[in-house]
């Protein structure tokens, strides 16, 4: 069950208990406060067993959308696997900001920029995944946690993130407890990068806030690569 799953049935045992206790003063029946816990329960258990929770993310992410820091937060988490990614020669075939245009999309999973890891994937299963490969990726899967923390402090997102570089690790039989120290040398290899092109971050953040295409974001970078080298 995902987070944002067992976050909205939190929210809902929070309203129908607070229903629960202000019903008399509400004049709600208690037949009522039943339909409504149904309904809510109802709700999510189909949400999360026919649509794999897509309805808890849209409603959490249209949510958020309110908020400008949140805006500003996914698109400096997304700009940073972009930049990084293209830095370190990884395809880029898509991206999205928002979880209704992944959905839209047909994109698997929640969006965010998305690789072409036929590479990584094929080598993965023939066992030949090379440590050069293994730090490109890891690098770029930390580089939203890393553009987050370079303004913020502490990063929000970036759990699937960590998840990808968790599950590449029991893929090619590593032991685990390396993990959280290759989090962190990725996050610094990020950080590295990020401040060094910063120019080119920035005006990747703008070219995505606008939904520029992947190509166009591409020449973007590689245009202020070429007036840095001059």
């Amino acid at each position: 069950m995902s987070e944002i799953t067992l976050n909205l049935i939190a929210v809902s045992v929070f309203s129908v208990t607070m229903l629960i206790l202000l019903g008399p003063l509400l004049a709600i029946s208690p037949e009522g406060l039943a339909t409504v816990t149904a309904t809510l329960l109802g709700l999510i258990t189909i949400d999360q067993l026919g649509w794999q929770g897509r309805g808890g993310r849209l409603l959490v992410d249209w949510l958020s959308q309110r908020s400008p820091e949140y805006c500003d937060r996914i698109v400096r988490h997304e700009a940073g696997h972009f930049l990084t990614a293209y830095l370190l020669g990884i395809p880029i075939a898509a991206y999205t900001l928002t979880a209704w245009e992944t959905l839209r999309s047909g994109v698997d999973g929640s969006g965010g920029v998305i690789f072409k890891t036929d590479g990584i994937d094929r080598a993965v299963e023939n066992g030949k995944i090379s440590q050069q490969e293994i730090d490109r990726y890891c690098t770029v899967w930390m580089a939203g946690i890393a553009a987050e923390e370079i303004v913020y402090g502490i990063a929000q997102g970036g759990r699937d993130d960590r998840l990808k570089l968790n599950l590449l690790w029991r893929q090619i039989n590593r032991p685990l407890a390396e993990v959280p120290l290759k989090q962190r040398w990725s996050m610094l290899q990020a950080k590295t990068l990020i401040e060094k092109e910063s120019d080119a971050y920035g005006a990747l953040i703008d070219a995505m806030a606008e939904r520029r295409p992947v190509n166009e974001c591409c020449e973007l970078i590689e245009q202020h690569l070429q007036s840095a080298e001059v």
